[in-house]
């Protein structure tokens, strides 16, 4: 995949006139790892201030290069199920032997507030989603341009054991077969293309009729000469 520009900032993503209200929305990117679905997400949040990446909270811990809040909320099982159980998370799944979920109060708020929440998280936890809030729910697949390609990112990228990259590549196929429930499909063979058609779809998903709560008034003061 193509590094990020730092020449030539994407141009900001136009936004509905100030007067409309709108409600936010949840733009999901799933993916096999290695596939490209966590630099296209950090591409989208560097381009757009009005998305914001869904903290998710997990029982695994961190990595070298992870800060507690910022990456996840590293919790231990005990807290994860307490959660649960009290129906806290609006998705939890159990990926890798490890649990991840996501809390339900910091994105209801969001969406009310009409901002959008970004979400990097596996087909379980979007079938979950779609289940509680199907309207609010935007979903994209990320394919990889190939097979021989999806297993040279995940060695190049040098963040697991050979161990772990062949575990993850034999669940890989088992990720792709559920391309057909997501709203979308981007093959990502090159990144910038990518990024750009994520980018479209959410702009052209915050323009729906239904999320924009305040047209219905803007449209009677341009009746009334507003």
């Amino acid at each position: 995949m193509n590094p990020a520009s730092t020449s030539n900032p994407e141009p900001p993503i136009p936004m509905l006139p100030n007067t409309i209200q709108r409600r936010g929305l949840m733009m999901v990117l799933s993916s096999p790892s290695g596939a490209g679905k966590t630099t296209i997400s950090r591409r989208l949040l560097a381009a757009d201030s009005n998305i914001r990446l869904s903290i998710s909270m997990t029982t695994r811990p961190p990595r070298a290069n992870e800060i507690n809040g910022r990456d996840y909320n590293f919790v231990d099982l005990t807290e994860f199920n307490l959660m649960v159980n009290r129906d806290l998370l609006l998705e939890h799944a159990k990926v890798f032997g490890n649990y991840y979920g996501t809390p339900r109060l910091p994105v209801e708020n969001a969406l009310a507030e009409g901002r959008d929440i970004l979400f990097d998280i596996d087909w379980q936890g979007t079938q979950q989603l779609a289940e509680k809030a199907r309207d609010d729910l935007v979903s994209v697949f990320i394919l990889p341009p190939s097979w021989h390609e999806l297993e040279r990112r995940l060695f190049e990228r040098a963040q697991d054991e050979p161990s772990e990259i062949n575990r993850r590549m034999a669940k890989a196929a088992d990720e792709m077969s559920h391309w057909a429930e997501y709203d979308y499909v981007i093959v990502n063979n090159d990144l910038d293309e990518s990024v750009a058609t994520a980018r479209s779809i959410l702009q052209s998903e915050r323009l729906r009729r239904r999320r924009q709560v305040g047209l219905a008034e803007f449209v009677n003061g341009l009746k009334q000469g507003q």
